[in-house]
């Protein structure tokens, strides 16, 4: 069996995991949220009589629910108790398991990129491990150091090392590559929260309420604490989950700058709901999100280049696509590891050309992301052909 076949199929199947165990992740984590920003006094005095600190009542798919939390913890705990965990560490091993096989087992067509930096498979693999570990370690030493217990100054730090890891990142590997490993780095650090603080926490209240003693509160402060970070970290890490679709932005020539607000943009939306839930929005902090995803935008304006002079002809981008693309892009691709052509666009006949000319355009000459990590060493001189050819009204 096709060995190309055979990865398209994993892809797929990884991809559509990791997919559902996500979205049953984050479903979960924004219900909570969503939960404990809703709780009102409850209704039955005898509910406060039974350390019930808040209730919150709903209607969905045709029935009436309510939802109580304790202040502390029930008198008796129930003989069952349902965990909200293996949601999150499915996330984590189907995505690094997809991980592995687009961008580590690929890694020449999605990981590097010659023109950042000239790395061979094994380094480039070697530093893409290097941040997902070392992003948690420095996190989590951070959040664990004196320093966090100010949120103000924990938040700026924070802010500042995912800066210089989205800039590092942007330094090292194809823009597609640096996008996911920063989201893949925040991915790790919010699973980890997860499996190192908050269930830990958790496990503590239980095993407390079992042994009849007053649970020690320092870690609910650390479980809440991660808890807030997790929230903020998951619309930046879901946009760079969907960003090797978007080559305006990560092919950019200041793609990490457009990393860091497009993540910024995310941040303030998220914190605006949060307010939203708990009923004190502010609508400047939806604004602001809105307004940084406006000026990320405008940075992403494609910048004045020189063509050169001379018109271009269809057959010099012809031949220039036959040489440099059609080992992808023809109904049955000659390149190793291509087993169709990447979403289903094919160079092989001048109309197939002339209907995707912009498509060719942005990707060969604005963005310059194809062909991935330039393996099939176009020059710059024939992107500029087709630039001029595409400018021209891309004549056939």
């Amino acid at each position: 069996m096709d060995a190309a076949y055979i990865v398209e199929w994993l892809n797929l199947v990884l991809r559509w995991a990791h997919m559902i165990v996500g979205v049953a992740w984050i479903g979960a984590s924004f219900y909570f949220i969503w939960l404990d920003n809703h709780l009102h006094q409850p209704l039955d005095p005898a509910d406060a009589a039974k350390g019930i600190g808040g209730e919150v009542w709903a209607v969905h798919g045709g029935g009436f629910y309510t939802a109580k939390k304790f202040s502390l913890a029930p008198e008796t705990l129930p003989p069952e108790l349902h965990w909200f965990k293996w949601e999150a560490y499915s996330t984590l091993v189907t995505g690094f398991f997809l991980l592995g096989l687009v961008y580590y087992y690929g890694a020449e067509i999605a990981l590097i990129d010659p023109a950042v930096m000239a790395l061979d498979k094994g380094e480039a693999i070697a530093i893409g491990l290097a941040f997902l570990v070392g992003g948690w370690i420095v996190y989590d030493r951070l959040c664990r150091s004196a320093l966090g217990n100010d949120e103000a100054v924990l938040g700026g730090l924070l802010f500042f090392y995912c800066a210089a890891s989205a800039w590092a990142l942007c330094h090292l590997f194809s823009g597609r590559g640096a996008y996911i490993h920063f989201g893949a780095m925040l991915g790790v650090i919010m699973v980890l929260n997860v499996y190192f603080v908050i269930i830990p926490g958790q496990t503590e209240l239980v095993k407390a309420k079992q042994e009849g003693r007053r649970p020690d509160p320092r870690h609910g402060l650390m479980g809440r604490q991660r808890s807030v970070h997790n929230t903020y970290f998951t619309l930046p890490v879901l946009f760079t989950m969907m960003s090797n679709h978007y080559a305006g932005l990560h092919g950019h020539e200041w793609n990490w700058v457009l990393l860091i607000m497009i993540s910024i943009a995310g941040a303030l939306v998220r914190v605006w709901f949060v307010q939203r839930h708990k009923g004190n929005a502010n609508p400047l902090m939806l604004a602001a999100g809105l307004v940084m995803l406006v000026l990320t935008a405008f940075v992403a304006l494609p910048r004045p280049s020189d063509l050169g002079s001379g018109p271009a002809a269809f057959e010099d981008v012809q031949t220039i696509l036959q040489a440099r693309c059609v080992s992808c892009h023809a109904t049955k691709p000659t390149q190793e590891g291509i087993a169709a052509p990447p979403k289903g666009v094919i160079f092989e006949s001048a109309a197939q050309i002339r209907d995707r000319a912009a498509a060719i355009n942005q990707q060969a000459f604005i963005t310059r992301v194809m062909p991935p990590g330039n393996m099939t060493q176009i020059t710059d001189a024939e992107r500029r052909t087709i630039a001029r050819w595409f400018k021209s009204g891309a004549p056939q």
